[in-house]
């Protein structure tokens, strides 16, 4: 990157302060990032997706910044519960009886969908250890906390979270009515206290046990990420992320185990809580009801490709919001959020051919860029990034290899592939179409040679046939002659 634009510094909202505060490495020149990945046992719907959207925005921002980037999404495929406390089933054992495979089948098999999304989304590859490949790192962690913190029950092992200093804070949860949705589980000591080691029932047994120090079993949900943020990052690391709703429960979990663990204080030293900044986004909302897993057909990015759009459009979609803020979802903003993609990609398209040149202090591009870093640096302000992005698309009169290489250089932020794209791949095209393009741009050629000799019968007649075949011809469509399948 350009010394010149290394200014101002970045600026990031640290959860466990509920303030913006300025980033600083903790190891030069590097950056240490853990984020909450999924549980496998079912798809992952597009709320789910908008964290890794964020988390991926995030190492980018660190990377544009010069920092070598060390990121971790973990993969859970055991001890999450049907509930985010301690109570309820499995749900890797749950869903492995529903479908009659084996739970590491099950695990295996979602795992693999989850990365294809990333990929599909443009979220660049990153380490995606798996719990179940930790169990020991797991119990030796367990006997390290246990004589101090934790107590055995007739389920397992529970850690007693009156037993180090400010448990909640990140929740802003410090009574047992502040944190709603724990259940009471037999046995427990206080409402909050959560499980280390969930011991398998008498007379049951599971597909994912092993045998520990407090009876054959598996690992409470919370510890995988403990055991792997301090093994793969060590304590402390510069930021861990995931979605809002782990900052009630599960992140206040770890950092209690984190503290333990390390003998360390109280969270008015954020390093005490293993991360020097906790990072959470806000949800993705959709009115309709089909967000959650318990719906059917949820909304995954799957069944956003089988109507027709291109998953980067989602991307987009999350970047015109700031991470922070709430972003509602439906289908006419998804076409919003693809519109304005296809606006980027054609004006690239017009850079297709050039040679990429340095743009150092240019001075059409320098306040653009000026805006596109203060607008990242503050908190990743991505909606203003992206007008920023836009302005760099339209300057005229200016050498075609440097307007491409700014456009490049914003776009490594954004991950957008303005320059791997065409028009042609963001059409809305549903998976289900029985309709040759060739054929629909046959019909085009005709309906626009028709429409140059002023012959508007055969233009008009051109048009019914296609829209008879489910084909919205956009006329009035600014980019220009375009089409779309309804």
């Amino acid at each position: 990157m350009n010394d010149s634009l290394a200014t101002p510094q970045l600026r990031l909202f640290n959860s466990l302060t509920r303030e913006i505060e300025p980033f600083a490495p903790i190891h030069a020149g590097e950056a240490r990032v853990y984020t909450c990945g999924p549980t496998v046992y079912n798809f992952q719907h597009i709320g789910n997706m908008r964290a890794y959207v964020f988390a991926d925005t995030l190492g980018r921002v660190l990377q544009y910044k010069g920092l070598k980037l060390t990121h971790v999404i973990n993969i859970t495929d055991v001890g999450h519960l049907t509930s985010d406390a301690d109570e309820g089933e499995d749900k890797m054992e749950k869903m492995a009886a529903l479908q009659g495979k084996s739970a590491w089948d099950i695990a295996r098999f979602y795992q693999e969908d989850f990365e294809a999304d990333l990929a599909r989304l443009n979220v660049q590859p990153k380490a995606h250890p798996r719990a179940t490949d930790y169990v020991e790192e797991m119990i030796a962690w367990g006997q390290k906390v246990a004589d101090k913190h934790c107590y055995e029950a007739e389920s397992g092992l529970y850690f007693d979270v009156t037993t180090i200093e400010d448990y909640g804070r990140l929740a802003r949860a410090v009574t047992e009515d502040g944190e709603g949705r724990i259940e009471t589980v037999e046995g427990k000591r206080n409402a909050a206290d959560f499980a280390i080691w969930r011991k398998t029932p008498a007379g049951e047994t599971r597909q994912m046990e092993w045998d520990s120090p407090w009876g054959k079993g598996a690992p409470g949900w919370h510890l995988e990420c403990s055991v792997m943020g301090e093994k793969l990052l060590g304590f402390p690391f510069d930021i861990h992320t995931g979605g809002i709703d782990h900052r009630e429960i599960h992140h206040p979990n770890e950092i209690a185990q984190n503290q333990a663990f390390c003998g360390c204080g109280g969270l008015s030293e954020a390093t005490n809580s293993g991360a020097r900044m906790w990072m959470h986004n806000n949800f993705l909302v959709e009115r309709s009801g089909k967000m959650s897993k318990s719906s059917g057909e949820f909304l995954r990015l799957q069944l956003l490709v089988d109507k027709g759009f291109h998953p980067l459009a989602y991307r987009m979609m999350c970047l015109q919001a700031h991470y922070r803020s709430e972003l509602e979802y439906s289908w006419e903003g998804l076409e919003a959020a693809l519109t304005r993609l296809k606006r980027m990609v054609m004006a690239a398209e017009r850079l297709a051919d050039a040679t990429s040149q340095p743009f150092a202090e240019h001075p059409k591009f320098a306040p653009i860029l000026a805006k596109f870093e203060a607008a990242i640096a503050d908190d990743l302000g991505t909606p203003i990034a992206l007008t920023a992005l836009e302005d760099a698309l339209a300057v005229k009169k200016v050498d075609a290899g440097i307007k491409r290489a700014v456009v490049e250089h914003m776009d490594s932020v954004l991950g957008l592939r303005l320059f791997d794209l065409t028009r042609a791949d963001l059409r809305i095209r549903p998976v289900n179409a029985s309709i040759d393009e060739a054929e629909i741009e046959d019909a085009l050629t005709r309906r626009k040679a028709a429409r140059a000799e002023k012959d508007f019968a055969a233009s008009d007649a051109i048009r019914d046939e296609l829209v008879a075949a489910g084909i919205e011809v956009m006329d009035g469509d600014p980019l220009g002659w375009d089409w779309k399948l309804s």
